[in-house]
């Protein structure tokens, strides 16, 4: 733990210098300011389930009770969030997609400041049932064009996307049949791949596009590379991170970091997870085959979960290509009935919320500071990379703590008072 909060402070934080001045361009000297922090650079989320019924008033009383509690300690944790696509709910009929309930989903999170991700684009899990009677070459253009229609629909509400998820499986996935493992195994991964970061790329040339996985064996940041070679335009690595077997520890987590760095491409943790009641058995592959009606956090198990969530996001926090943790779920019970929140079912917060919160608006927080400028206009501080406000009689000004190291600003005043 000792030799982590050096490097967050190394990676995460700039020796801000600001110049104020007033009106007339004199220094703004021997005067009380303050200044505040507002948001952070970096990106803590959990996905939004909770959210969009919510924002569609489809709940009654008591559970928009629950859910108002819910999202309000979301707003008062996490700067981001990410909005589910599966393809099989959200168009369960051809030409029948849920766009307005995800629309105001998204529109609430614009006006709340908070950045979306949507996800995932591709998938061979969850994908429509009604691709099964098409041809490959059907499927193929079905594929293509759901992805041109969201991506361009959300342009400007969400501008990133999981464009491919958990493709190392994707081909020899054999569960159950479904029509993008078929045409997977004709195109091939890289092919298949390059394909529908194509067709986002086309539809919102701004867009951040990850490719996402499960999968941290040397075959993922094999694919990775014979993207990059095959010219992909890979914007984000995501990883996913579902720890039900037991937390990874801080070795293997650097291990793994390590061996995508050298994409030297940013990394997002795109779905953390970590029980806060008995572990899922070692032996099992596929954690979807773990399935328990009754699995309860416990007292013991959440502060274990605290104690490792700390961990875990002190250990990402001090590397800097990794720029965004996604928790999943938010709420205990959700998938695979697991107690993985960071809050009960009751929507009470864990542990693991109090010490994440002491941490994020803690520890790596300013919260409105007092300072006094010198004979130049001039005062430093140390403060972790987002945005901030100066205040002074009355009036603020925003500005930003982008790049780590040392920043110097200069803030000029709309009035001379």
């Amino acid at each position: 733990m000792e030799k982590l909060d050096p490097r967050i402070k190394e990676h995460r934080t700039t020796e801000a210098t600001l110049f104020i001045t007033r009106a007339d361009d004199s220094p703004l000297a021997g005067q009380e300011i303050e200044i505040a922090q507002l948001n952070h650079q970096f990106l803590f989320g959990s996905n939004g389930h909770f959210l969009i019924p919510l924002v569609n008033n489809e709940l009654t009383a008591a559970e928009k009770e629950r859910h108002t509690r819910i999202t309000e300690h979301f707003l008062a944790l996490m700067n981001y969030v990410t909005l589910t696509f599966y393809w099989g709910r959200f168009e369960p009929h051809p030409g029948s997609p849920d766009t307005e309930r995800l629309l105001k989903a998204a529109h609430w999170c614009v006006e709340h400041k908070i950045p979306v991700k949507g996800h995932p684009l591709c998938w061979h899990t969850a994908t429509a049932k009604w691709l099964l009677p098409l041809s490959n070459a059907e499927i193929l253009q079905a594929q293509i064009g759901r992805i041109k229609r969201e991506v361009s629909t959300f342009a400007g509400l969400i501008d990133r996307w999981d464009v491919v998820n958990e493709a190392v499986i994707m081909p020899i996935f054999d569960k159950y049949d479904n029509g993008i493992t078929r045409i997977c195994k004709e195109l091939g991964r890289i092919k298949m791949i390059k394909t529908m970061f194509e067709a986002a790329r086309e539809a919102n040339p701004k867009a951040t596009l990850l490719l996402n996985d499960f999968d941290v064996s040397p075959a993922y940041d094999i694919l990775i590379e014979g993207c990059l070679e095959a010219g992909v335009e890979i914007d984000v690595i995501g990883i996913q991170s579902h720890m039900h077997q037991g937390y990874w520890g801080v070795e293997k987590t650097e291990w793994i970091l390590e061996r995508f760095a050298r994409f030297n491409r940013p990394i997002h943790f795109t779905e953390t997870t970590l029980v806060s009641g008995h572990l899922m058995p070692p032996e099992i592959v596929d954690l979807n085959d773990y399935q328990v009606k009754d699995w309860p956090s416990t007292p013991e198990g959440e502060e274990r979960q605290a104690e490792e969530t700390v961990l875990h996001y002190k250990t990402l926090m001090a590397h800097p290509l990794v720029t965004a943790i996604t928790w999943w779920d938010l709420i205990d019970g959700q998938w695979l009935n697991a107690p993985s929140g960071l809050l009960r079912v009751d929507g009470s917060p864990k542990p693991a919320y109090q010490e994440l919160r002491k941490l994020i608006k803690g520890d790596w927080w300013l919260p409105p500071t007092r300072f006094y400028t010198d004979p130049e206009g001039k005062v430093k501080f140390r403060g972790f990379l987002g945005g901030y406000e100066l205040r002074y009689a009355g009036r603020s000004i925003p500005f930003q703590l982008a790049e780590k190291g040392t920043t110097t600003i200069r803030l000029k005043l709309d009035h001379n008072t």
